[in-house]
C-alpha cells in the first residue's frame, strides 16, 4: 500500500507541474480529488479494510490527500501570478510615448458651453469672476437674504461639512451667487460680471445631479433698470442659440435675493422631439432673474438709494442639453467614452462670435 501511494503521489505531482493553465490544473484536481478521482477512490476503500489495515492505510491516504491539495494550491498561485503578469504587460500604457499624430481626445460639452458663454458676455463688457466651491453660511445664504428657516438651508437639500471649533459649518455652494457677494464686497461699482462654475445640491434624476454647473450674471450701477436686464438676456440668447431673433416672456416669481423676481421663458417650437429656439407657439423656461434686492446691497455695504442692479442665473448643463440635443443630465458625468466621442468638441476648437459656435 505504501509503495502504491508513493507511486500515485509522484504521478500526480508530475501532472500538477505539467499543468500550463488554470483549466489544465482544474482537470488534475477533478481527476484526483473529485468524487470519482483516484485519491477519493482510495479513500472510499478504507471502509472495506480490516481495522489493522485502516490503521496503516488511513494516515497514508490522508497525508496523500493533504499533500495533493497543497501542491494544487501552490501551482494555482503560480499560474494566477503568471496570468496577472501577462495581463499587466498586455494592458500597460507607456506614458513616455510621444503624443499621437491624431489625438482622439475631445472637449467636454460643459467646458465648451462655458467658453461660449464667456465669449458672448466678454463682447458685452462683462468680466468673468470666480470663487471657492466651499463657502461660508454668510456668503451662501445670509448675504443673499435667505432666511434661517428657508428649505435650501436644510441638510436634505444642501451638503454641509462637520462644524469647526467655533460650531460653524462650511457648505458646498448651492449656487454661484456667493461669487456675486464676494465681488460686491471687494469691488466698487460699476460691476459687470458673470460667475460660471460648479455647484452642489442633494438631488439626482434625469435632469438633476448632485454636482452641476451654473452661470450667474450681475450688473450694479447707479441707473440700471429692468430694460437693461431684458436687453442683456436677449443679446445673450440670440448669440448662444445662433438665431436672428428671440422673444422672451418674463413671469413674476420669487427669489430671496432679487426684487422683483422673474422667471424667463423663451419662445420656441417642439418639432419631432427637438427644441427650436426663436420661433413657434410654445414657451420654454430657461433661467431666473430679477433686480438685486436692496437687502443684498446692504449686506455688501452698498447704498441701495444710490446703486441698483440686476442678476440672472441658469444651468450650464441645461443650456448644453437644449443646444446640442442631450436628454439625460446624468450622462454628463458618466465618463462614457462613447458619449464623449459623440458629443465632445475638437481639441482647441475655441468658440468665437466671429467664427460661430456650431460645429
Amino acid at each position: 500500500m505504501q509503495e502504491q501511494i508513493a507511486s500515485l503521489k509522484a504521478d500526480i505531482s508530475q501532472q500538477i507541474s505539467a499543468a500550463g493553465d488554470m483549466a489544465a490544473l482544474e482537470d488534475v484536481r477533478v481527476a484526483t480529488l473529485g468524487k470519482k478521482g483516484s485519491v477519493s477512490g482510495l479513500m472510499k476503500g478504507l471502509g472495506g479494510m480490516s481495522p489493522d489495515e485502516r490503521k496503516v492505510a488511513g494516515p497514508l491516504l490522508n497525508s496523500l490527500k493533504v499533500d495533493v491539495a497543497d501542491e494544487i494550491a501552490a501551482r494555482k498561485s503560480v499560474l494566477e501570478a503568471a496570468a496577472l503578469e501577462e495581463r499587466l504587460a498586455s494592458e500597460r500604457v507607456d506614458v513616455s510615448l510621444p503624443v499621437m499624430a491624431h489625438p482622439s481626445g475631445s472637449i467636454h460639452p460643459v467646458s465648451q458651453v462655458m467658453d461660449e458663454i464667456a465669449e458672448i458676455f466678454a463682447s458685452l463688457g462683462f468680466d468673468v469672476a470666480e470663487g471657492p466651491d466651499l463657502e461660508t453660511d454668510f456668503h451662501n445664504f445670509t448675504a443673499l437674504n435667505i432666511p434661517a428657516e428657508h428649505p435650501a438651508r436644510q441638510d436634505h437639500d444642501t451638503f454641509y461639512l462637520k462644524p469647526d471649533a467655533n460650531g460653524d459649518r462650511k457648505v458646498l455652494r448651492t449656487h454661484t451667487s456667493p461669487v456675486q457677494i464676494r465681488t460686491m464686497l471687494n469691488e466698487t461699482p460699476p460691476i459687470r460680471i458673470i460667475a460660471p462654475g460648479r455647484t452642489y445640491r442633494s438631488d439626482s434624476d434625469a435632469t438633476h445631479t448632485p454636482m452641476f454647473h451654473q452661470v450667474e450674471g450681475l450688473v450694479i450701477d447707479k441707473d440700471t433698470h429692468l430694460g437693461h436686464l431684458k436687453g442683456t438676456l436677449e443679446a445673450f440668447l440670440k448669440a448662444f442659440f445662433e438665431v436672428d431673433n428671440v422673444t422672451l416672456r418674463l413671469r413674476p416669481s420669487y427669489f430671496p435675493f432679487t426684487e422683483p423676481s422673474m422667471e424667463v421663458d423663451v419662445q420656441c417650437s417642439f418639432d419631432g422631439g427637438n427644441v427650436k429656439i426663436g420661433d413657434g407657439n410654445d414657451w420654454l423656461e430657461i433661467l431666473g432673474s430679477g433686480m438685486v434686492n436692496p437687502r443684498v446691497l446692504e449686506h455688501c455695504n452698498l447704498d441701495p438709494t444710490v446703486y441698483q442692479g440686476f442678476a440672472f442665473g441658469c444651468g450650464i448643463d441645461r443650456l448644453a442639453m437644449l443646444k446640442y440635443g442631450m436628454n439625460d443630465l446624468r450622462a454628463f458625468f458618466d465618463s462614457d467614452l462613447r458619449w464623449l466621442r459623440h458629443y465632445g468638441f475638437r481639441a482647441l476648437d475655441l468658440p468665437t462670435l466671429a467664427g460661430g459656435f456650431s460645429r
